[in-house]
C-alpha cells in the first residue's frame, strides 16, 4: 500500500473516544476508516497502534462542527440505521459509515446527478451505505425501500427553501422517539430575512412532531447555519 498522505500518530499524542466510534488524536478529531487506505475527499490518514483514522474535517463536515461546537450527545452510534438527506458527493456520510460501522445503515438520498456519481463510487467501497438518487420531498420514490418508522435518525443538510417541509415529509421513516439532526441553511430559504428570524420559524413549523434538545451555532466552520437536534415526539 502506498503511504504518501500517512502520519503515524507520535506516542504522545493519546487517542481520547468522544462519543461511540468518534475519537480524538491530540485536538484533531477522527473516525476509524471503515475501508482501510482509502480516502473519500482527500482527508488525512493517520494510523495509531496499527489502527487507521481518517481524519475529520469541520469546515467540510457540519457534525463536525457540531462535535467541536460542544454538542452534548451524538445519536448516531454502532449499528444506528440513519436517513441522510443531502448526502452529495458523501463527505459526511463517509464518516456516519465509519460510526455504525458494519451493523449499521445509511440510506444516502441526493436529488443531484452529478453528486451521485461521487458518492456511487464511495458506496460501492463501503456496504453499510446505500445510494438513493431522488428528491428528498418525493418519499415515496425510496418508502419500498425504507420502512417506515425504521430509522434511528435522520440527517437533513439540504439546499432548499421548504428545509421543514422535507424534514415533515420524511418523518415517517424515523421511529418514535428518535433524533433528527436539522441543519438550517437560512440563505436557502430567504436572504433578505434575518438569519435568527429564519431559524425560530423553520423550528416553528414541527413543533408539533419534534421537541427541540439542542442548538448550536456552526461558526466559525460555517456561517449562516443552525444546527439543530430534534427528538420525535
Amino acid at each position: 500500500m502506498n503511504n504518501e498522505g500517512y502520519t503515524i500518530a507520535q506516542n504522545n499524542e493519546n487517542i481520547t473516544e468522544v462519543f461511540d466510534n468518534i475519537y480524538k488524536i491530540g485536538t484533531k478529531l477522527v473516525t476509524k476508516n471503515f475501508v482501510k487506505g482509502h480516502k473519500v475527499y482527500g482527508e488525512e490518514l493517520i494510523t495509531y497502534k496499527d489502527i487507521e483514522y481518517r481524519m475529520w474535517n469541520p469546515y467540510r463536515s457540519k457534525l463536525a462542527a457540531a462535535i467541536l461546537n460542544n454538542l452534548k450527545e451524538v445519536k448516531i452510534q454502532p449499528g444506528s440505521k440513519v436517513l441522510y438527506l443531502g448526502a452529495a458527493n458523501g463527505t459526511t456520510p463517509s464518516h456516519v459509515s465509519d460510526i455504525i460501522s458494519r451493523t449499521g445503515r445509511v440510506y444516502c438520498v441526493e436529488i443531484s446527478k452529478r453528486s451521485m456519481r461521487d458518492l456511487v463510487e464511495v458506496c460501492e467501497l463501503r456496504n453499510n451505505m446505500l445510494p438513493i438518487l431522488s428528491d428528498a420531498m418525493e418519499v415515496d420514490n425510496y418508502s419500498k425501500i425504507i420502512p417506515d418508522e425504521s430509522c434511528d435518525v435522520i440527517y437533513q443538510d439540504a439546499s432548499a427553501r421548504d428545509q421543514a417541509g422535507i424534514l415533515i415529509k420524511n418523518t415517517r421513516f424515523l421511529k418514535k422517539g428518535g433524533y433528527a439532526y436539522f441543519i438550517i441553511k437560512s440563505q436557502s430559504i430567504d436572504v433578505g430575512k434575518n438569519p435568527k428570524d429564519v431559524f425560530k420559524s423553520e423550528l416553528e413549523k414541527l413543533k408539533d412532531l419534534y421537541e427541540v434538545k439542542e442548538k448550536i451555532d456552526l461558526n466559525p466552520f460555517d456561517k449562516l447555519h443552525m444546527f439543530a437536534v430534534l427528538q420525535k415526539k
